[in-house]
């Protein structure tokens, strides 16, 4: 069952390229994994060790795997004998099913043989959107061994907004794949969600972890095949070219067809739709910018009435915490919405205004998921319903305004919360705020007596200054 457990996936294998040199050490390294798997010849005893109140099927020991390769390979060192095994599980071949680290250990470690369909001889070259989908599929999946790591999610959000435009499309294949798995028997599924793991552990290791397919194969075959297609995982195929055919010098010059013609006049009008900006409108933007935060900038502006790391007056501190801002503070919340959403006084003053106009749900809405992202790991689940009943559920009591399409993503990740739950119907309040409520709150009242209040209470607040100044 471990061999063959994720050949149902299987769309389509790319032919190896038997002659390679790294085809050719797959191959040496597949011919071990085959005999170890071989039990009429004496390959390592793959069992299902019972646990405290489950079962694991299909698992083996590292030190059996270690013995095996000391008895059939002749070798007398077993130090030497790991570091074979560590190779060997640097690509995927066997891994540990209690972490994510591809190494072998001379222990009671319990690892299991991956399935051909993910060896590297198959040249698999899995893209972005293979990875999206593949951690799509585990959010909706409501199992404790399936829940996503800390940089798996920031890794998903981050997918998510690359691929904002075709992410439902990612979306319904990853369901699709879903209901596709809970047709499987228990025990096949078990050991599949593991072995897809391990395939992604080599192409999107652990932060810290080596990359073994940094100079691998694939690579190398893409530079010799820019234009061919690429094969995905799940069966997305991406045909666009992104880059220039490479040219590489020891190849033997062929005669260029019209296919190529073709190719290159669609690359070059790509290039020519990109979006560009003249050399001197960038240089006045970083001017602009330059002068616009000058004064912010301590290295070059000193800070009033003195910098409080090179010298021993905290009165800036001081001036600081306290609930009246400074009018350099006032003014800088115009510069742009981040700038007041960073400060905590700006995001009061604006939550006042607000709730003056009947809509401060939005920024409580947008202060709670932010907060929801610092969570830990337990109360996650028990604050996305929290969320969701106060704003977003039927009813609400402080309901916000989303568009269909980010609601009913939304609706659908509740139902397996997690840190990024409301990754969507966020990024669409914060639009929303941005271009309308922000806008508002810098023509209103409010914060124009503010910062004439500010600019007319300079002299008190020199005053107030010296007063702090003499009183430390």
């Amino acid at each position: 069952m471990a061999q063959g457990s994720g050949d149902q996936r299987a769309v389509g294998i790319a032919d190896p390229e038997e002659s390679s040199p790294n085809m050719i050490v797959y191959r040496k390294i597949e011919d071990i994994i085959t005999k170890m798997q071989d039990d009429k010849t004496g390959g390592v005893p793959v069992r299902t060790v019972k646990s405290f109140l489950s079962k694991i099927p299909s698992v083996v020991t590292g030190t059996d795997i270690v013995q095996w390769l000391m008895k059939n390979l002749s070798i007398e060192d077993p130090v030497e004998a790991i570091h074979l095994g560590s190779l060997i599980a640097a690509q995927g071949y066997v891994f540990p099913i209690s972490d994510h680290v591809l190494t072998m250990k001379d222990d009671g470690t319990f690892y299991r043989f991956q399935a051909p369909y993910f060896w590297p001889s198959n040249c698999w070259e899995p893209e972005n959107t293979d990875y999206a989908i593949y951690l799509c599929k585990r959010t909706m999946q409501n199992k404790a061994r399936l829940e996503l790591a800390d940089y798996e999610a920031e890794n998903l959000a981050r997918l998510q907004r690359a691929f904002a435009r075709k992410w439902e499309f990612i979306f319904m294949q990853a369901e699709a794949q879903v209901k596709i798995d809970r047709k499987k028997d228990k025990t096949e599924r078990k050991i599949l969600d593991s072995q897809e793991r391990a395939f992604w552990d080599v192409h999107r290791p652990v932060p810290g972890c080596v990359n073994t397919t940094e100079m691998d194969i694939r690579k190398c075959r893409r530079l010799k095949n820019p234009q061919k297609v690429k094969k995905s995982v799940y069966g997305v195929t991406e045909e666009s070219q992104s880059q220039s055919p490479v040219h590489i010098p020891s190849q033997p010059i062929r005669k260029t067809t019209k296919e190529d013609i073709r190719k290159q006049i669609t690359f070059l009008n790509a290039q020519i739709d990109r979006h560009c900006l003249k050399m001197s409108k960038v240089a006045e933007s970083l001017i602009a910018y330059t002068e616009q935060y000058v004064e912010y900038d301590p290295l070059i502006t000193p800070a009033e009435p003195s910098n409080p790391w090179i010298s021993d007056d905290i009165a800036l501190w001081d001036i600081e915490m306290s609930k009246e801002p400074s009018q350099q503070r006032v003014k800088r919340w115009g510069f742009s919405f981040d700038e007041i959403l960073k400060d905590q006084v700006g995001r009061d003053q604006f939550l006042r205004f607000l709730e003056s106009e009947f809509s401060s749900e939005n920024l409580r809405f947008w202060l709670a998921v932010q907060d929801l992202k610092k969570q830990p790991l337990q109360d996650v689940a028990r604050r996305v319903e929290e969320i969701w009943q106060e704003f977003l559920a039927p009813g609400a009591p402080s309901a916000i305004n989303l568009d269909s399409h980010s609601y009913e993503i939304t609706s659908q990740n509740v139902k397996d919360g997690g840190r990024y739950t409301f990754e969507d119907a966020q990024e669409h309040i914060y639009k929303l705020m941005k271009s309308d409520s922000y806008a508002r709150f810098l023509r209103s009242n409010a914060y124009q007596d503010l910062l004439l209040a500010k600019k007319k209470g300079k002299s008190l607040a020199g005053k107030r200054l010296t007063g702090l100044m003499q009183s430390s």
